[in-house]
């Protein structure tokens, strides 16, 4: 397998725009990176073991992750919704969720296919 972390914590404050990611400890962004490559293991069937370095686009989707994870944590400590006060409305940012980031475009390309019961069917269109 290739070393993990394929992300470090700097990487993922130099690539965030949010003021409150880029303060977050290097603990819990540790945490938010390890959430990452566990999504992209998953999502992939691939340990990227076979290669001697993790390609670019998977440590780019982790990044994606990693940042939005850390993001997602932020607005969820908040607690607040909305607020309304007198004539005023605030609403808070919604969380991100991993299918919005359009990540198939990075990982699609290292999607190893597992049989189901033995047996691999492949379909084309005529």
């Amino acid at each position: 397998m290739a070393a993990r972390p394929w992300v470090t914590p700097q990487e993922v404050r130099e690539y965030s725009e949010n003021a409150k990611v880029r303060e977050r400890s290097d603990t819990r962004l540790a945490v938010d990176i390890a959430r990452a490559e566990q999504y992209v293991m998953t999502y992939t069937h691939n340990k990227f073991d076979k290669c001697g370095a993790v390609p670019e686009a998977v440590k780019t989707a982790v990044l994606l992750l990693a940042e939005s994870y850390g993001r997602n944590a932020v607005i969820s400590a908040k607690g607040i919704k909305s607020e309304t006060l007198d004539d005023y409305s605030y609403t808070a940012a919604e969380a991100v969720g991993a299918d919005e980031l359009d990540l198939a475009a990075l990982l699609d390309e290292f999607v190893i296919v597992e049989p189901r019961n033995g047996i691999t069917m492949r379909m084309r269109r005529l």
